[in-house]
């Protein structure tokens, strides 16, 4: 692929027909938003839009014969919340949201910053909206859903974490949130006041707390990736140790 600036060529289809002798097979289009008249100079070459950002816009143009192999562009949000669960009294922060037209019990929790790790988020929301610190701990479940209104009109994925809390005090913030409390965690289990994620998550947290929570973690551990200084996270249940240790 080949990218470049417009000002670098004075005419674009020059530029387009000097590419496909070179063989290459795609050009990347990166227009800052200030310069955005020239997009409809592109694409009367044939440009087409992949993805905008705050500052610019990029453009792409496949020159195969093949069909266009380019990945296209994000297609999901990811939503992570967090439910935090002191072990020593059964209860959990739940949150009521201030701007929802029902005011239902769920997890606190957001969006996922970009380059933010699942587990990270979980902690930062869980601190923003409710004032209590915790730790990470694993993955209790996840949501997948299409066409979201939410998104866009995009795919969203929706993680809840379990967290260990390291303080204990509520200091919610008043601009998100409705109401925050610490709730016995088989209370909301039952409660019709719940969103129904929320409802559901509960009852399988309250099965991890009575019988062992590695009936229903998703764990996290660490591998270096393929690419020389890069390391990815993988979350699955959690393996004996006989296991881990298969060469």
């Amino acid at each position: 692929a080949a990218s470049l600036t417009l000002f670098t060529f004075l005419s674009l289809a020059d530029a387009v027909a000097r590419w496909r002798e070179e063989g290459h097979l795609a050009v990347w289009l990166h227009i800052p938003i200030l310069q955005s008249r020239f997009v409809a100079a592109a694409a009367s070459q044939g440009f087409a839009f992949h993805h905008a950002e705050q500052g610019s816009s990029t453009l792409t143009l496949w020159l195969g014969e093949s069909p266009s192999r380019l990945p296209g562009y994000a297609t999901h949000q990811l939503g992570v919340a967090g439910a935090v669960l002191d072990e020593s009294t059964g209860k959990v922060v739940v949150v009521q949201d201030r701007n929802k037209t029902v005011n239902a019990w769920k997890f606190p929790g957001g969006l996922a910053n970009p380059g933010e790790d699942i587990g990270d988020t979980a902690v930062r929301e869980v601190f923003e909206e409710t004032g209590i610190k915790s730790e990470f701990k694993s993955i209790l479940s996840i949501r997948q859903q299409h066409e979201h209104p939410g998104a866009f009109g995009k795919s969203d994925m929706y993680i809840i974490c379990r967290l260990q809390p390291s303080s204990f005090n509520i200091s919610f913030c008043q601009q998100e949130c409705l109401r925050c409390e610490w709730m016995d965690l088989q209370e909301l289990a039952r409660t019709k006041d719940a969103t129904p994620i929320t409802s559901n998550v509960a009852k399988l947290l309250l099965y991890g707390y009575r019988e062992g929570f590695d009936k229903i973690d998703l764990t996290m551990r660490e591998f270096p990736a393929v690419y020389t200084g890069r390391f990815y996270k993988l979350y699955h249940r959690e393996l004996p140790q006989s296991y881990r240790n298969i060469s």
